[in-house]
């Protein structure tokens, strides 16, 4: 008795659940609240066929019979109802987080609906929450880019403007012999040259910078002491310090090996100082320093620039930034790629790059981790 009813009512079930999978694969696209209203409908559908193949075959019969069926009916129609309204409290949630979402322009945040929502729509209205708001940190990135491009272009137009304008009046002035004297002739060359080598050094710079930002910065890293990387980009400047009159001071104490590129971390170091340099007033000193900091080490270059307007140090290291007053560069500035090439090399490796104003000037650190390949 007991397996043919397992039969009968499992056979019923199975029938009904299968046209009930077939109808939900046809309104698979529809709302959700149709869905719901599908399963309730296939469950006491379900329920009601075992109990009445039941009542009519096997057990009851009589008056018993319609009380059961009735019982199971009320039962059905109760359960079918609640469905309905839990179906139209989902549709109308997720509605109101639609209507959230499309209320959401190109200047506002996300905000999620008012009133409480189901615990899987409350998980998307905070998964939405964040990606607006990755969303708005990128445009906001991609608008700094975009500016940032665009006083490079100018930056870059008008130092490239001045050179060759001046090369091109030395030029014109040696071919139509205005220039004849030995002296003045070999003056000529020797400032064309100079010309020359900052257009190279500035277009170097522009290639690195598009490197860096291209995501095509290779490094070759290796165990790298800081003490010769000091001492290496102290010999580098050496000429330029003198020529302005700058003392430079290396100080390199017992620091653990970093695992570097020691061509570009140089590089990085190099601008570092030749900026100091530029921004010292003659008689000034530049000290470069090496030292180990808990969990790894710190490279810092200090000047006597006169400090840095502090609504400026946020902007140092942004692409072709130029600072006002004791920062302003002489004509041998360059194009004000220098600290943002050096940002995007230490970031390559994984370090961290910051100025704070002391004493007399400012102080560049540049802060790396222990060597670990």
């Amino acid at each position: 008795m007991i397996l043919q009813i397992v039969a009968v009512t499992g056979g019923l079930g199975l029938l009904i659940a299968a046209c009930g999978l077939a109808v939900l694969r046809r309104l698979r696209g529809r709302s959700i609240g149709v869905m719901l209203a599908v399963v309730a409908a296939v469950t006491v559908a379900a329920t009601l066929a075992g109990v009445v193949a039941i009542t009519i075959e096997m057990i009851i019969d009589g008056y018993p019979k319609n009380v059961v069926l009735t019982v199971v009916s009320v039962g059905g129609i109760v359960g079918f109802g609640v469905a309905l309204v839990v179906a139209r409290q989902v549709v109308a949630a997720s509605r109101r987080l639609v209507a959230a979402v499309e209320a959401v322009s190109p200047s506002s945040d996300f905000v999620p609906p008012a009133g409480p929502l189901p615990a899987e729509l409350t998980t998307i209205a905070e998964a939405l929450a964040q990606a607006y708001e990755r969303l708005r940190e990128g445009h906001e990135r991609e608008r700094a880019l975009e500016g940032a491009r665009r006083e490079l272009v100018a930056w870059v137009s008008h130092d490239l403007r001045t050179p060759l304008a001046g090369m091109r009046a030395m030029v014109e002035a040696l071919e139509d012999g205005v220039v004849a004297e030995e002296a003045a002739v070999r003056r000529y060359h020797n400032q064309i040259r100079i010309e020359v080598d900052r257009l190279s050094h500035m277009v170097d710079d522009l290639f690195e910078l598009s490197r860096i930002h291209a995501g095509a910065l290779r490094l070759s890293p290796s165990r790298v002491g800081l003490g010769d990387l000091v001492a290496d980009a102290l010999a580098g400047v050496e000429a330029l310090a003198m020529a302005k009159g700058v003392r430079l001071t290396g100080e390199a104490r017992t620091v653990p090996p970093v695992y570097a590129d020691p061509a570009e971390l140089g590089r990085a170091l190099r601008n570092l100082v030749v900026n100091a340099i530029r921004h010292t007033p003659e008689d000034g000193t530049v000290v470069v320093r090496a030292e180990a900091r808990e969990g790894g080490v710190r490279l810092s270059v200090a000047d006597a620039c006169g400090g840095i307007p502090e609504e400026d140090l946020p902007r140092v290291f942004d692409v072709a930034f130029r600072g006002e007053a004791a920062r302003t560069p002489g004509p041998d500035g360059g194009a004000g790629l220098g600290l943002a090439i050096a940002r995007g090399i230490v970031e390559a490796h994984q370090g961290a790059i910051a100025v704070v104003n002391e004493g007399p000037g400012c102080r560049f650190e540049i802060s790396l981790p222990a060597s670990a390949p």
